[in-house]
């Protein structure tokens, strides 16, 4: 089985095809690390929010309806966070991936674009910010009460 290199400059993909579907199908797109932190930290702070408001676009991830705030807790290589080291291009199959990406960000872009017509404030987290917690507890708090 020839090795690929797909996730990165020097790094192997060491699984076979079938390894790496089963490895990609167990990704979550909910209760995921960076999500729960934001879901502690936003209680800790003493802010209320709903999960799960499909009827919303976009299905925000958590929402504030006290403040009207929509928050995406944003994955950097899926939805390909501009600048981002954690938003990598795999080397393989680009005619599958590059699309997929593209579509990802468009649909953010529609969703964002469609709460603010709503009248929603829409806050957008990424992963490899959240390791900041007391700037994620400022972001939160000047989103819900435009303070620090």
């Amino acid at each position: 089985m020839p090795r690929s290199e797909a996730h990165g400059p020097g790094r192997i993909d060491n699984l076979s095809p079938d390894q790496r579907r089963a490895a990609m199908q167990a990704v979550r797109s909910q209760n995921t690390r960076p999500e729960l932190l934001v879901r502690q930290t936003a209680h800790r702070m003493g802010l209320r929010f709903r999960l799960g408001r499909c009827d919303l676009p976009g299905s925000p991830d958590l929402v504030f309806p006290r403040y009207r705030l929509a928050v995406f807790v944003h994955g950097c290589f899926w939805h390909t966070h501009t600048g981002c080291s954690r938003a990598t291009t795999p080397r393989t199959r680009l005619d599958y991936w590059l699309p997929k990406f593209a579509r990802t960000v468009e649909r953010d872009a529609r969703a964002e674009e469609a709460l603010k017509r709503m009248g929603w404030k829409v806050l957008v987290l990424w992963e490899c910010s959240l390791r900041d917690v007391p700037e994620l507890e400022r972001q939160l708090a000047r989103a819900t009460h435009g303070r620090d």
